[in-house]
């Protein structure tokens, strides 16, 4: 099954395929599904090695379930169970009502549970797919003549982040703040020679749409970093990455987020002129003559 066909696939027909071909499963696939239709939350969250062990089974029975339900790996078969997870409205006051309750079973370690989904979101981001797209984006930022960024509330580290460091070797890497109704003020200048990187995850930020659609009306070019192509920040950008955000934590994870910024920059240092080197170490001499870092003899 094409990984662009499990997006056409709910978690509904997954559980009704499993209550009908149910009889006819092995010991093992049957413990498999039951775990499966019972723990919908925990499919979507867990790596495939916590789901087996939850489900006391093999990590390759995990990976028989899903193909004898027509998927091509385990992958697409559990990003079903994320997008109906993203579809619902996130709440974080039950996140942390969640977390509360952990905190109440000693035998929950929720400590490995966060190393867990940290690994498993970074992982997931690391594709041959997304190496080219990240070199893409790379040259997209390396031919505009300036590059704003934009990412508001949940997404502001990232959006900071990526500014920051990209400004050290970029000068014309610009961070929108919005403030004080200054949005449309700060977007004005730029236009379709100029590219916008935005980040947003559910629950979205209105700002950061009306961003978006600010530069879109001026021809900027527009690279999107968010959860999943239902999302709002999605229509008009040349480009999209999709990065997972799963965690017991109460608030959605920015760690893949702040990896892909990474990455991208280091493609813009590695693949753009040796003038990027030169402002990085520039950058680097004036702070150390301003007494802006101490060394440790």
């Amino acid at each position: 099954m094409p990984d662009n066909a499990t997006h056409a696939i709910s978690l509904d027909s997954i559980h009704l395929q499993l209550a009908e071909s149910y009889a006819a499963l092995s010991p093992q696939l049957k413990r498999a599904a039951s775990y499966v239709l019972e723990h919908p939350a925990e499919m979507a969250f867990q790596s495939i090695r916590k789901t087996a062990q939850a489900a006391s089974v093999t990590p390759s029975t995990l990976v028989r379930l899903a193909k004898r339900l027509g998927f091509e790996s385990y992958e697409p078969f559990r990003e079903v169970f994320q997008s109906a997870v993203q579809a619902a409205p996130v709440e974080l006051s039950g996140r942390a009502s969640q977390l509360k309750q952990q905190h109440r079973k000693p035998e929950a370690a929720l400590f490995a549970e966060v190393g867990d989904a940290a690994f498993d979101n970074i992982g997931r981001l690391f594709t041959a797919d997304n190496q080219t797209r990240v070199k893409e984006a790379a040259e997209r930022i390396l031919a505009a003549r300036r590059v704003a960024v934009v990412g508001f509330r949940d997404t502001f580290a990232c959006a900071y982040h990526f500014a920051y460091v990209g400004r050290i070797a970029m000068p014309e890497v610009t961070l929108i703040r919005g403030q004080e109704g200054g949005l449309l003020t700060e977007l004005a200048p730029f236009n379709e020679q100029d590219v916008v990187v935005a980040f947003g995850f559910e629950p979205y930020c209105a700002e950061t749409v009306k961003a978006l659609e600010i530069t879109r009306a001026n021809g900027v070019q527009a690279i999107v970093i968010t959860d999943t192509l239902r999302s709002p920040l999605v229509p008009g950008a040349c480009m999209t990455f999709t990065v997972a955000n799963a965690t017991p934590h109460f608030f959605p994870s920015i760690l893949a987020a702040i990896t892909l910024s990474e990455a991208i920059l280091a493609e813009c240092v590695a693949f753009g002129p040796d003038q990027l080197v030169d402002n990085v170490t520039r950058f680097e001499s004036r702070m150390r003559q301003l007494g802006a870092y101490i060394d440790i003899e």
